[in-house]
């Protein structure tokens, strides 16, 4: 059997980089032939997935949940088995499945966990997201954030730049449909989800990504709030990110589903696992077991 190894030179804290033989010897205990190539950018880490998936058993990458966005969109449409060492920042893909943050640890799942079929997200016709689509309060950090500031201080980064840049907490309009549910309101945070972790907190504990339905969680705000109105959507903020989506306050509302279609306006930026996406009205539907992915072997996802 053949496998691919990808990797980005310049990415995340380097931690790769200095383990190459490592990794390499470790996967020749599974596999015959092990290729070890680096990648320049996201289009680049793109189309070497697409040519990989016909000529490798499987690809292997280490990054960060931008890089499994880049991954995901490369193997969309193939049946190739992916294996993922997380190498970034956060790493919330990792954390809702369970795979080890450790290059150790992540590789012992690559060689002796179970391969599962697990769902994604689908947006509009041609993107994808595998964890969250998200817009509205602090989301834009995770991809503002400089890129020295995440290797200097980690996690830490996005706190800082979400207080120094994104405390305003702008109200935007929502209309959503998801079968025969219906919301309208104006907000400040929506996320739709399809993983359990988002910046590391484990606000959606009960999700799953294998289960064909997505959770949704919008905080409300009045159209034109006043100074005590605004400064009690910090306090929902920390409640959704401390208790988790389902946590029982008026102004934060849950939903499941399989399809939502979400009209907003086209001032909105949308974030799909931490990188910039679309803006405006988007339609986000489940794509269910789209991804071929080694995970533990006794773990529930």
């Amino acid at each position: 059997m053949k496998c691919l190894f990808l990797y980005n030179p310049n990415g995340g804290r380097g931690t790769v980089t200095h383990k190459l033989r490592y990794v390499g010897r470790r996967l020749k205990k599974k596999y015959d032939e092990v290729t070890i190539c680096g990648t320049r950018d996201a289009k680049d880490l793109e189309q070497k997935v697409r040519e990989g998936a016909s000529q490798y058993d499987a690809i292997v990458f280490s990054g960060g949940d931008g890089t499994f966005n880049n991954v995901l969109h490369g193997a969309e449409g193939t049946n190739v088995q992916l294996g993922y060492l997380p190498t970034g920042t956060v790493n919330d893909v990792a954390r809702s499945l369970g795979i080890p943050r450790s290059v150790r640890g992540a590789l012992r799942v690559v060689l002796k966990g179970r391969s599962e079929r697990l769902d994604c997200i689908r947006v509009g016709e041609d993107r994808y997201a595998m964890y969250i689509a998200g817009a509205g309060a602090f989301t834009s950090a995770t991809y503002q954030t400089p890129q020295y500031s995440k290797r200097t201080f980690g996690a830490l980064a996005y706190a800082f730049e979400g207080v120094r840049h994104h405390m305003k907490l702008p109200v935007f309009p929502l209309r959503i449909v998801c079968g025969t549910q219906r919301l309208e309101t104006d907000a400040v945070l929506i996320f739709v989800l399809n993983g359990r972790s988002v910046a590391g907190f484990p606000i959606n504990r009960s999700g799953s990504m294998r289960d064909g339905e997505l959770e949704l969680v919008v905080i409300k705000q009045v159209s034109r709030p006043n100074f005590l109105q605004k400064l009690g959507k910090y306090f929902s903020v920390a409640s959704l990110f401390l208790f988790g989506c389902r946590v029982r306050k008026r102004d934060i509302v849950y939903m499941r589903g399989k399809r939502f279609e979400i009209g907003t306006g086209g001032n909105v930026v949308w974030d799909f696992d931490g990188e910039e996406g679309t803006r405006g009205s988007v339609v986000l539907e489940v794509l269910s077991k789209q991804v071929r992915l080694f995970v533990p072997g006794r773990k529930k996802i």
